[in-house]
């Protein structure tokens, strides 16, 4: 970890796919092993997104594990949810390779154990074990491709929703690189939606459904001018993040696409990281609202905590749109089970059935939830010590953040420190700076009660980084 840079961040092991070589798969496959239990059978499901570093990480993983005398189930090139699921269903390990939004010139892998999405605890422990590593390592061929992980979770949503529920709804599908590109269609198609393909692309495109480029927002405009859409749709490269656009192709915010989610499935407790929208709390639709600091698992950790206090339904989310469902869900007489781990395949189907059943437009079911708009954007090529010596130097006081934040007339009241460093000002307003734990990033959040003015927020506050910086 130490000499190739390759180490665990918000969710899962990543690092540049020069130095994501065959060892260090070998090795990191290997500890986790040693660490997680390995189920009820000798098998590991393992799958990949698009990118085309991840068919090499694949073979390296699978020389480790037929090492260990483990047989592989290659489920191909799905969501990451769809191999989660799919390893939950079998009670097997799941690894999956991908390096989600992160930069073209990165990869990474995530880890499956028989509960779900590995814990912080077994990341520290994956850190800390000891390996031997050949000095030669043969890598497989990539054998041939089973179907099964995909199918059982195109069923998973074809057996909770009703058939034909979107039938007359017109979806535009943004493809891009996204590895749900095939698989979502089918699922849309099943559900009785009229499906056209956008922008598909054989290179492949690290979308953040974060941070929306300027090109991508305009595109989604043109779009919906051109088609008329109910709806514009697509996830980010491992589909474990929803991208969801209004019938005027305006992108929503994936904590609020998830806060109406998860007020559908009448989730009694959400948890949520502290960069999320406010918006959870004062809908007044939740009994409770668990915060926490950014990463899926930090989320599960207290999803794990809401159950074992009691909470009957819990869902969590993060700002970046995935939902992670911690508890069995019952609507309508169906039931859909629990996934500890991020999915942007519920969340955008949620949002078209409730269109769809509500007999109104899809930015129609904003209206009924407060006014706090959130807005998000980072600075590239910002290395984590360098973000790291800024927010340390304007979070020594109060007074230090009145002092930087004077010149765009705001007033900090309060400062959290919880991830990063979240400035509460004095009007209500929201500015939130953090280190990215996957990439040389620094990205900035901001809320206010209009979009204008977040979005002015997080352009102004990154500009004042960037000179505090220099």
């Amino acid at each position: 970890m130490d000499t190739t840079g390759v180490r665990f961040g918000t969710s899962g092991v990543r690092g540049l796919v020069s130095e994501i070589t065959p060892e260090v798969c070998f090795a990191y496959v290997q500890a986790f092993l040693q660490v997680v239990s390995h189920g009820a059978h000798g098998t590991v499901a393992i799958a990949m997104d698009l990118r085309p570093s991840s068919p090499q990480i694949v073979r390296a993983c699978m020389a480790a594990l037929h090492s260990a005398g483990l047989k592989v189930d290659f489920c191909g090139s799905i969501p990451t949810p769809a191999l989660a699921y799919y390893a939950q269903t079998q009670g097997i390990l799941g690894i999956m390779v991908t390096g989600s939004h992160i930069p073209f010139d990165r990869n990474g892998i995530k880890f499956y154990a028989t509960h779900g999405e590995i814990t912080k605890q077994e990341e520290a422990a994956i850190a800390n074990a000891i390996v031997s590593v050949p000095e030669e390592i043969a890598l497989p061929v990539l054998p041939k491709v089973s179907s099964t992980a995909a199918q059982t979770y195109i069923n998973r949503y074809l057996n909770f929703f009703t058939p034909n529920i979107l039938l007359g709804m017109k979806l535009g599908f943004y493809e891009h690189s996204s590895v749900a590109r095939d698989l979502l269609r089918t699922l849309l198609e099943a559900l009785g939606a009229e499906v056209i393909s956008l922008g598909r692309t054989e290179e492949f495109v690290p979308i953040d459904t974060e941070a929306v480029s300027e090109a991508d927002t305009k595109q989604a405009r043109l779009w919906a001018n051109e088609f008329g859409f109910d709806a514009i749709i697509s996830t980010d490269g491992d589909a474990d993040r929803p991208l969801v656009g209004d019938e005027l192709g305006n992108w929503l915010r994936g904590d609020i696409v998830c806060t109406l989610c998860a007020r559908y499935l009448e989730a009694e407790t959400v948890v949520a990281p502290v960069s999320c929208n406010t918006a959870i709390e004062l809908s007044g639709a939740f009994n409770k609202v668990i915060r926490t600091r950014i990463g899926s698992p930090y989320v599960i950790e207290g999803i794990q905590r809401a159950l074992a206090a009691g909470s009957s339904t819990v869902v969590g989310f993060e700002a970046n749109g995935g939902l992670i469902l911690g508890s069995a869900i019952r609507k309508n007489d169906k039931a859909l089970a629990e996934l500890m781990t991020r999915d942007a395949v519920l969340p955008i189907l949620v949002l078209l059935v409730l269109a769809k059943t509500k007999r109104c437009k899809l930015s129609e079911l904003l209206h009924d939830l407060p006014k706090r708009f959130t807005a998000s954007d980072r600075l590239q090529s910002f290395s984590q010590e360098a973000s790291r010596l800024v927010l340390e130097r304007l979070a020594t006081s109060i007074e230090a953040a009145r002092s930087f934040f004077c010149d765009l007339g705001l007033l900090p009241a309060s400062i959290d420190q919880t991830d990063g460093m979240r400035v509460l000002m004095k009007n209500g307003e929201i500015v939130h700076f953090r280190q990215s734990g996957n990439a040389p990033e620094l990205r900035c959040y901001a809320e206010a009660a209009e979009q204008g003015r977040a979005n002015w927020l997080v352009k102004e506050s990154l500009r004042l980084i960037s000179q505090y910086k220099n």
